[in-house]
């Protein structure tokens, strides 16, 4: 009965374990799901609205075939369209039946319906350039290296990217803005091929086919044990009793008379026949018996070597199937205790109900930053000032321009140190959906002390633009910055004129320069904290010095100096923060200018190789001015607060040194 059940066990253990790896081969289905985007009018560019990505669950996987490098990014969509609102796309949608519906727009018609986004009149979109014959011809754009995405892939021939794009988040295809986008698109998402029954399975198989084995082997130990059926001995033989001879017939009386006579004539007995006889049987008896010995220790033997084959085969067959039910994904097996985790709790920022999206996600204003402190590091190394204008305007550019042309005359002047860009400690976005769009950054550098944290503004004119930083300052050691807005959810400009101030932005520049060019006096002193009637001291102090120095050359006599400081030309940018104050940065322009009093002095500039090499000569007969410029930003409570405005970061450069004509 051992038997009947050990191969019961090893059936069943068959079965369970071609099910469980039947349903990780045969039965299990594809891993993904797959459309395919027929584009069937060329276009430079191809726009997939973000229904299309997400019309299955899960990330998406993005495969585009193609000649030459292909070009994919993904930001919002508004922005998106934007940017093709004067170029030709077509534009791929998901139908009301399901299916993917895609649409040549024309640069003209994208130009007349885009409402959602109006560039600035003063930066309009880019504009065809005419050919020999006087007809327009589309130049492209090339989308490579544009701030707008969120992120970019680039490959060459053929391109992967793996994606989980949320709403409001479109996708654009492209080679280089001039040929014709690739048609050969593809879209998957992953399916669940999960199997949890089949480790288990595997398993439970395991399990009864390890018991079929274990009642194999009882089942051949108890057959041993009982070495099977006997042949039974033979019967007592029955007594032997004397032959009548008298009753026998003549024929065997007569065979018995002539045997008896032989034996009389050899001397031998009859009974020693009988004896010989008995010997013989007795020899032939006990040789069968070693026979059967024999016989039976072979078959003995032959019994117990095929269990034991048996066994080193099942032992072979128990480990593969282990080593499969090990060898499993967590696929193959249920999953249990992946409830959903309890949310813990966390400081809740209410947005307003028309608050706009921030003009850059966290991750893109780094990248932005990287990018400009890259392009910086170059056009420093090559003094390219036209590589530094593709990331630089305003105070900034101006103040570049004067450092190339002192590098270009003095190769001594230091080159100008880069943006730290490995921690960004704050970004603060404009919220907004419109043109420009500004964006506030405060970064520092982990591995050297001796790089000062940089604060910066930066702002994307059109969406055709990058953002070029114009107000960049060093932050004080003592300064301490406010506290501002999350980076998803942005904060606003101020206006020029607000009111809702301590100092409106547009006064700030002016208030100032009022308290540097009267220091205690101006009735604004108190207004400011104490780092920055600081700068404004170190500022009438290097005034100072100047008139000394003239002094010590003997000229105070032949000479005369005079000082201004005024709000420059660039208007001040105002970003609000959480206590409803604002970060203001302004520009302020110091002006020192020095004449001779009498018509026989000259200005000689002595040891200044500055002004040598600024102006080309050594002397003046009219005198000189000299500009120097400050990048400054403070932090201005609001209207009603007991707080002073407080200098955070400041930079000076040198402007210009002219001689009076």
């Amino acid at each position: 009965m051992r038997f009947v059940w050990a191969v019961v066990a090893f059936v069943l253990a068959a079965g369970l374990i071609a099910a469980g790896i039947a349903q990780r081969t045969v039965f299990m289905g594809p891993s993904t799901q797959e459309t395919s985007v027929a584009v069937e009018e060329p276009a430079p560019y191809v726009l997939m609205d973000g229904d299309v990505l997400r019309e299955h669950p899960g990330a998406q996987t993005l495969l585009v075939r193609g000649d030459g490098d292909i070009f994919a990014a993904y930001g919002r969509t508004a922005d998106m369209e934007a940017w093709l609102a004067d170029a030709s796309y077509n534009h791929v949608t998901v139908g009301k039946d399901g299916e993917l519906d895609v649409e040549l727009v024309d640069a003209a018609a994208a130009g007349d319906d885009d409402t959602s986004t109006d560039a600035p009149e003063a930066t309009p979109a880019p504009e065809e350039t005419p050919a020999d014959d006087g007809a327009a011809v589309d130049a492209g754009r090339s989308p490579v290296g544009s701030d707008l995405w969120l992120d970019s892939f680039t490959d060459t021939d053929a391109l992967i990217a793996d994606m989980q794009l949320p709403e409001g988040v479109s996708l654009l295809i492209a080679h280089d803005g001039t040929a014709d986008a690739p048609d050969d698109i593809v879209v998957s998402w992953p399916l669940d091929t999960s199997t949890p029954l089949a480790g288990p399975l595997m398993a439970a198989g395991a399990a009864v086919l390890l018991v079929g084995l274990v009642l194999y082997v009882l089942g051949i130990r108890h057959q041993r044990r009982g070495r099977g059926p006997r042949r039974k001995g033979p019967g007592p033989l029955p007594a032997t009793e004397p032959i009548d001879v008298a009753q026998l017939p003549p024929s065997e009386r007569k065979a018995i008379e002539e045997s008896s006579s032989k034996a009389s004539d050899t001397g031998t007995a009859p009974a020693d026949h009988s004896e010989d006889a008995e010997a013989v049987q007795g020899n032939g008896a006990g040789g069968s018996a070693t026979e059967d010995d024999a016989a039976g220790d072979r078959k003995t033997e032959m019994r117990a070597t095929p269990p034991r084959r048996r066994r080193m085969i099942a032992i072979p067959a128990l480990a593969l199937t282990a080593l499969l039910a090990t060898g499993c994904s967590a696929d193959s097996w249920p999953q249990f205790g992946e409830g959903t985790p309890s949310p813990s709790p966390s400081a809740t920022v209410i947005a307003p109900e028309n608050q706009k999206p921030p003009a850059v996600t966290e991750a893109q204003a780094k990248r932005i930053l990287q990018d400009v402190s890259a392009t910086l590091s170059d056009a420093d190394a090559a003094m390219d000032i036209d590589l530094a204008g593709t990331r630089l305007d305003g105070p900034a550019l101006t103040a570049r321009k004067t450092e190339y042309a002192l590098r270009t005359a003095v190769p001594d002047t230091a080159v100008p140190a880069a943006i730290p860009t490995d921690d960004v400690e704050v970004i603060l976005p404009e919220a907004t959906d419109r043109w420009p769009r500004t964006v506030l950054l405060l970064s520092k550098s982990d591995g050297d002390d001796t790089v000062p944290p940089v604060v910066l503004t930066m702002t994307q004119q059109d969406p055709w633009s990058n953002y070029k930083v114009n107000n960049m300052a060093e932050m004080s050691a003592d300064a301490v910055f406010p506290e501002v807005a999350a980076p998803w959810l942005g904060t606003s400009l101020v206006p020029d004129d607000s009111a809702f101030l301590s100092l409106p932005p547009g006064e700030l520049a002016a208030t100032f320069s009022d308290v540097v060019d009267a220091g205690e006096q101006s009735a604004s002193y108190g207004l400011f904290d104490e780092i920055s009637q600081n700068l404004a001291k170190s500022i009438r102090d290097s005034r100072q010095a100047v008139v000394q120095n003239l002094a010590d050359n003997g000229a105070a006599a032949t000479s005369q100096t005079a000082f201004d400081i005024a709000p420059a030309d660039s208007a001040p940018v105002s970003m609000t923060t959480l206590g409803s104050g604002a970060i203001v940065a302004v520009s302020l322009v110091d002006t020192e200018t020095v004449t001779p009093t009498s018509a026989d002095a000259v200005i000689r500039f002595g040891d200044n190789a500055q002004a040598k090499a600024l102006t080309g000569v050594t002397e003046s007969a009219k005198g000189v001015t000299t500009k120097y410029e400050f990048q400054l930003f403070f932090s201005v409570p609001a209207q009603g607060s007991t707080e002073q405005i407080r200098l955070l970061a400041v930079r000076q450069d040198l402007l210009s040194v002219e001689v009076i004509k």
